[in-house]
């Protein structure tokens, strides 16, 4: 159980320092240090079926005005992290621009590292 709680830790700490800040940011390279390369993205936008690669998500973060840079509000809040052994979902809520995102963000070890394996999100009303 020990281990499950510093995992848990980690998690949490890997999603503030990376995803989140990488996200708000706009920064691909501090993106990058939470995916593992062969990422897929799947979900809905806006009610449109919505799926790409992660080098597809990272060039469209790439080309895209950061919520920093934008001045806009950006949250994202951890709702729930759940570890097994070595893989692990967070359920994240991210606020941007127009969209509210719920986010199941699949984690794997891999080298005693935790990356991000799948994300599926949804936009969902506010």
């Amino acid at each position: 159980m020990e281990t499950n709680k510093q995992d848990s830790a980690t998690i949490r700490q890997a999603l503030e320092d990376y995803y989140f800040k990488g996200i708000y940011e706009g920064d691909i390279d501090v993106l990058g240090n939470i995916f593992n390369k062969g990422t897929l993205l799947f979900g809905d936008v806006k009610g449109q079926p919505y799926a790409k690669t992660l080098d597809q998500y990272l060039d469209g973060v790439a080309h895209r005005q950061s919520p920093k840079d934008s001045g806009k509000p950006f949250k994202g809040t951890i709702l729930a992290i759940d570890v097994v052994n070595s893989i692990a979902v967070a359920k994240v809520h991210v606020k941007m621009y127009e969209f509210n995102y719920d986010e199941f963000l699949s984690f794997h070890k891999i080298s005693g590292k935790w990356v991000i394996v799948n994300k599926m999100i949804s936009d969902v009303a506010e």
